[in-house]
């Protein structure tokens, strides 16, 4: 595959790979890989993460990208089916693309993840997925010293933070 290098073509790319027919867990193929769209909600310089019941970790909210859909279509709806509240995209385009297995206890496929950014405030109530996640909280950018962080979010951070 040759590699995507200018900011237009990975924009085209990603564009392309929305369409992906992806496979559910449990489904009895061996080879699995599920497009998802996970958003970082960030306010000044707090951004908030969501303890997944099934991950086991700490991470940014999302969910798969349903067959034809568009990953910014799947972020509103997450965000509200999630968190109760509409999405404010700080970017249009997804700003970080990862990939690798997935973990919890439906560990069977290959997570492709385009991330996300989106406004947030601290201040707002959020009604969220009691089912999906134990809590939701906000941390310090800089501060972020948890054990259960999902390790993708140091280099999201990263990069976010590069001039």
């Amino acid at each position: 595959m040759t590699p995507v290098r200018s900011a237009t073509n990975r924009r085209r790319w990603i564009g392309s790979i929305a369409g992906l027919i992806c496979f559910a867990p449990g489904n009895p193929q061996r080879h699995r890989f599920i497009l998802s769209a996970i958003f970082l909600v960030v306010d000044k310089g707090y951004i908030l993460l969501v303890d997944h019941i099934n991950a086991g970790l700490w991470l940014p909210s999302g969910g798969q990208v349903e067959p034809n859909e568009d990953p910014r279509d799947t972020v509103r709806r997450e965000v509200v089916e999630e968190l109760g509240t509409a999405a404010e995209f700080l970017k249009e385009a997804p700003q970080f693309l990862t990939s690798r297995p997935s973990v919890g206890k439906d560990a069977q496929h290959i997570d492709v993840v385009l991330w996300f950014q989106l406004r947030g405030d601290r201040g707002a109530v959020l009604d969220f997925d009691r089912a999906e996640f134990h809590k939701v909280q906000w941390f310090l950018k800089d501060g972020l010293l948890q054990t259960r962080v999902v390790p993708e979010l140091a280099r999201f951070m990263a990069k976010l933070s590069a001039p």
